[in-house]
């Protein structure tokens, strides 16, 4: 048995916490058997560089998509702490899958939280049915911040779709995609277009060193007719941005817990030591022992900080549906991104630490990549590089002293020269 095949504790062993709510155990029964199946094969789907289209066949028939619509509506009625920790879950097992189907929840989450209306109407259906949903927000090239050089544009009767887009994540797994562009009077808004339309492609080009079976790539678009009316990013949910990275700490916080299951699995099989250890097996080490104990609580507090991170999204989301006042749904609003921003900082720090000491409970042979044990490091490593940790302390200290707002959409680009 390889140090990867070794199994960990059945879940009722487990030092994780409590659940969520009193029905997550419920929804989570319904998943975890996919979950489980995901996980055999994550290693060689690593070591092969094989996208998991598998796995999201199994989660799509599952209707694992449809979490967060409403069980009047077709759903499972989960509420975001329930979704995000099963996301920690389904990371736990491999944690490309979140990270694909990130754009897929943050698209149902806008259409749940939004008035009932026909758009809403239509693509809640969709949701119910288990339809995955991609989306393509950011462009490369000579894109400047806070402009799109994709556009949104008249077709005959309807709307167009011409573009060039980049970090499409899970498009090359969605039925449809939710792309950001701007629109013929130069405004920021988005379309829907089928995933499989004419003039659509999709490419897997995604070529970090982490998170590597997402289908992170490039997507084109060349006069694609869309589907309804556009939408103006303007009006679409508030707290988007601490949503989208709640969905990285859940992520995070799986990668973690699977370091955890990988060094005590491997721990407890390995029968060969040093002369100068502390024990006639690893299993009786205890500087070894200590090792497991801390990753485990490394990766123990990451999951409180993404619980805490959950509820903070859920009051947001409640503020929203309520259609409480302006001002105190932007104080909840507000209140979310800078939890968000607290929470990302240090959790990533803590996973980082599990995926890097875990080593030091193991013998060079680990390190061999038949066991893949550094794609923990290396997928945290790269989820922490999105949406810039060194830029959210900065922005919860601004708020802490000045009560400067932090920003609610992020935007990559070049910066244009003042004009003199």
């Amino acid at each position: 048995m390889s140090q990867t095949d070794a199994a960990p504790w059945p879940p009722e062993r487990s030092a994780w916490g409590s659940p969520p709510s009193p029905r997550y155990e419920s929804l989570a029964a319904r998943f975890r058997p996919i979950f489980a199946r995901i996980r055999e094969g994550a290693v060689a789907r690593e070591r092969e560089r094989r996208l998991p289209e598998e796995a999201v066949g199994w989660l799509r028939a599952a209707r694992f998509g449809a979490l967060r619509v409403p069980e009047a509506e077709g759903g499972f009625g989960a509420s975001l702490p329930d979704l995000f920790g099963l996301l920690a879950e389904l990371a736990q097992a491999d944690s490309n899958l979140p990270q694909a189907l990130r754009n897929h929840f943050g698209f149902a989450e806008d259409t749940v939280s939004s008035p009932h209306d026909a758009r809403r109407a239509r693509w809640i259906e969709r949701l119910a049915e288990g339809d995955l949903f991609g989306g393509a927000w950011s462009e490369t090239g000579n894109a400047v911040v806070g402009t799109f050089e994709t556009r949104i544009h008249r077709r005959g009767d309807g709307w167009g779709l011409t573009g060039r887009k980049y970090y499409t994540t899970g498009s090359l797994f969605a039925d449809w995609i939710d792309v950001v562009g701007t629109g013929e009077a130069g405004e920021e808004t988005s379309v829907v277009v089928s995933a499989r339309a004419p003039g659509v492609a999709i490419l897997d080009d995604w070529d970090g060193f982490g998170q590597r079976l997402t289908a992170s790539g490039t997507a084109t678009f060349a006069d694609v007719p869309a589907i309804g009316e556009p939408l103006p990013t303007e009006v679409r949910f508030a707290y988007g941005t601490a949503f989208f990275q709640a969905v990285h700490l859940a992520t995070l916080t799986g990668i973690a817990r699977a370091a955890a299951d990988a060094v005590t699995g491997a721990v407890r099989i390995r029968d060969r030591t040093y002369s100068h250890a502390a024990g006639a097996r690893p299993s009786a080490d205890p500087q070894v022992l200590q090792v497991v104990g801390r990753v485990h609580a490394l990766a123990y507090a990451a999951g409180a900080l993404n619980a805490r991170a959950a509820e903070a999204v859920q009051r947001a989301y409640e503020a929203r549906v309520a259609n409480l006042p302006e001002a105190q749904a932007q104080a909840i609003t507000i209140a979310s991104e800078i939890e968000l921003a607290q929470a990302q900082t240090v959790l990533t720090g803590l996973v980082l630490d599990a995926g890097t000491i875990l080593f030091d409970a193991l013998g060079a042979s680990a390190t061999s990549s038949r066991h893949a044990l550094d794609r923990h490091w290396r997928n945290a490593r790269t989820i922490a590089s999105h949406n810039p940790r060194i830029f959210k302390d900065r922005i919860v200290g601004d708020f802490a002293v000045n009560g400067t707002e932090p920003p609610f959409q992020w935007k990559i680009g070049r910066v244009l020269p003042a004009a003199s």
